[in-house]
């Protein structure tokens, strides 16, 4: 962790103390009043914009007469922790987060109420939190290797290049699930970027693609150019992050109709609200799949792709 992620999160702990002590001081609401839904985002930009739309879209039919409160931890970080302090304290009205760094927040925050969390990182750290459920941002390891059989069908040994410390746990699954589905798993480890050229040459002679998985030692700028290199010369799919990889030189990337995710979310929070158990629903996976492709990539790595996926792609470069 570096210094300033340190300074930043020991701010919000400071604001957290001083609204937990305004929220002790705060009048209690009336018994007929109706508590405000409250939403907190991490940001209030590019694709957190599009989640709350669809959040806002889900609850639309449900929240007449109640107040839905959206604030931002990064415009507003002393109104967004207020809000977490004052939502998580009412136990029937579901609190909506919208990314990690507004989900580990709430969690942080004791109190009764249920968290529906949009767009965090992993779905084990919702599991694992009682009262709280919600649509992560990864897709599930299933469905990104059912893509790479749509895309490279004839591919057998999958290549994944990983920082242990961050994604031991992920890997491990990732082992069995690649059995199950009938692939094999080429698993290197890359603790620093220096470790990054031996752990692709020796890939080399074993995978034939390569798929990136989350992981800020591994993929990075420093790293970009590297790896794309290494799948252009030996001809090696590499399916990338985000559209900012396929347009640098990936042959695709999964990526998510952030306006459904959110409606999703919100869906949930209305199941909540009309009496559900936030224990009973279980902690899901983005229901729609976009991508983004690049059919020159393809053309330099000889694969000749379906009509059908270049037309149904939401980004094409060229």
């Amino acid at each position: 962790m570096n210094r300033s992620t340190q300074d930043r999160q020991l701010r919000l702990r400071h604001i957290l103390a001083i609204c937990l002590a305004l929220l002790a001081a705060h009048s209690p609401a009336r018994a007929d009043e109706v508590p405000p839904l409250v939403v907190v985002t991490s940001r209030d930009d590019g694709p957190y914009e599009g989640v709350l739309a669809g959040v806002k879209r889900a609850l639309a039919n449900h929240t007449r007469g109640r107040d839905v409160r959206v604030s931002s931890l990064r415009a507003d970080p002393a109104a967004a922790v207020l809000g977490l302090s004052m939502a998580r304290s009412n136990a029937s009205t579901p609190l909506i987060t919208i990314g990690s760094a507004a989900t580990s927040a709430a969690l942080d925050v004791p109190g009764p109420s249920p968290v529906i969390a949009c767009m965090t990182v992993d779905a084990d750290e919702l599991r694992r939190a009682p009262n709280a459920t919600g649509v992560a941002l990864e897709f599930p390891l299933e469905t990104e290797l059912e893509w790479i059989r749509r895309f490279v069908p004839g591919s057998q040994a999958v290549g994944v290049l990983y920082n242990p410390d961050e994604n031991e746990a992920r890997i491990q699954k990732a082992h069995r699930v690649a059995d199950r589905l009938g692939f094999r798993l080429v698993a290197r480890e890359v603790r620093r970027p220096q470790d990054l050229p031996d752990a692709l040459n020796s890939m080399a002679r074993e995978a034939d693609f390569l798929m990136a998985v989350t992981d800020q030692v591994v993929f990075s700028r420093q790293t970009t150019q590297a790896i794309l290199l290494f799948s252009f010369r030996n001809r090696m799919p590499f399916s990338g992050l985000s559209a900012s990889w396929v347009k640098a030189g990936a042959l695709y990337a999964l990526d998510r109709d952030y306006e459904d995710l959110g409606a999703q979310c919100g869906e949930m929070a209305v199941e909540v609200l009309n009496g559900r158990p936030v224990s009973s629903i279980q902690p899901t996976y983005p229901r729609k799949v976009e991508y983004a492709i690049n059919v020159r990539t393809a053309d330099q790595l000889k694969l000749r792709l379906p009509q059908e996926l270049v037309e149904n792609a939401a980004k094409v470069f060229k």
